[in-house]
């Protein structure tokens, strides 16, 4: 992907501050970081999200996620995380290589979770909504 601002940094054409790397996943700090030592963790593979993203190379993630934050959690002395994945443009994703946002959290930071809308469902529409899904499994 020549325009793939990740594939730039996993080819090293942009420069980045990595924090980990093997043959299949890089991790690196994020330029705008929500707090010090916010990282993202990137398969190596060009895949547009998440969902588009094979199952191991999930797994994969999901085990270099654990173990990275733990480690941004030493580093920075932060006692919680986030751990955020956008998958497409109405979700917020910006840059179309799957990626997994991993962000320290601190008391008092600023920063709050999405709120819920004053949302409920009629009579029967959660029963509806949720055998819908199912149907979708």
């Amino acid at each position: 992907m020549n325009d793939c601002v990740f594939c730039k940094i996993i080819n090293n054409e942009l420069p980045a501050n990595k924090i980990y790397e093997d043959e299949k996943i890089i991790a690196f700090l994020d330029i705008d970081p929500i707090n010090k030592g916010h990282a993202l963790l990137v398969p190596k593979q060009h895949y547009s999200s998440t969902l588009e993203t094979p199952d191991q190379v999930v797994c994969n993630l999901a085990i270099m996620a654990k173990k990275i934050a733990k480690a941004i959690m030493r580093a920075t002395g932060a006692h919680a995380c986030n751990i955020g994945i956008n998958n497409g443009k109405e979700s917020g994703q910006v840059v179309f290589h799957t990626h997994w946002h991993i962000m320290p959290r601190f008391e008092n930071d600023g920063y709050e979770l999405w709120k819920g809308k004053d949302t409920t469902y009629v009579d029967g529409e959660a029963a509806q909504v949720a055998a819908k899904i199912k149907n979708n499994l």
